[in-house]
């Protein structure tokens, strides 16, 4: 089932989500529904909060990087599920992208992170990993990690480009946008 993800402005993409449990109820449901969500806005990853859940759980898909850019960004696809993540280290070289959320549609901006990442989580499973990523995966993971705690990516630019789309963040709180997927709105 399609969710409608939540807009920019919502009281939940603020929330320091809580850890769950392998009894969550109908987890998988709400994964299965979750990767339906965010494929259907043409997303690469997608966390609880964007779906009205204040939960520590997040999906990343990287294939797309590889059908938009080909072969030169050298990057091996993720598809994976993050129950309970924990960033346990940042490090390598600062470099910008481009990003965007599905919870602020319309917006883009060059956000500065780091290149490699080592992150703890569970799987599907509730079985526990400890693994590092590298480049475009470990800035979408952490993108994703970042709305777990509370934070977008709107938050990391400039006062001056706040400014500038300060606007347009107003805008998308009020509903006044438009996208090709289901959004919720909190006025």
């Amino acid at each position: 089932m399609i969710l409608p993800i939540v807009a920019f402005g919502a009281p939940i993409l603020r929330e320091n989500c809580k850890d769950i449990t392998s009894q969550y109820p109908d987890l998988n449901d709400l994964l299965a529904n979750m990767w339906e969500t965010m494929y259907n806005a043409n997303g690469v990853g997608l966390a609880a909060p964007q779906i009205n859940k204040a939960i520590r759980l997040f999906i990343v898909d990287t294939t797309p990087f590889i059908d938009e850019e080909g072969e030169e960004l050298q990057l091996e696809p993720v598809q994976k599920v993050f129950i309970n993540a924990r960033i346990i280290e940042e490090k390598g070289e600062e470099w910008d992208f481009n990003e965007g959320c599905l919870s602020v549609p319309e917006i883009r901006e060059d956000i500065t992170r780091r290149s490699s990442i080592t992150i703890e989580y569970f799987d599907i499973n509730f079985k526990k990993h400890t693994d590092i990523f590298d480049g475009l995966t470990a800035r979408v993971i952490q993108h994703e990690y970042d709305h777990i705690n509370g934070v977008l990516f709107t938050d990391k630019i400039s006062p001056l480009r706040k400014r500038m789309i300060k606007g347009k963040l107003i805008d998308i709180s009020k509903g006044k946008v438009s996208t090709n997927y289901r959004m919720k709105f909190f006025r």
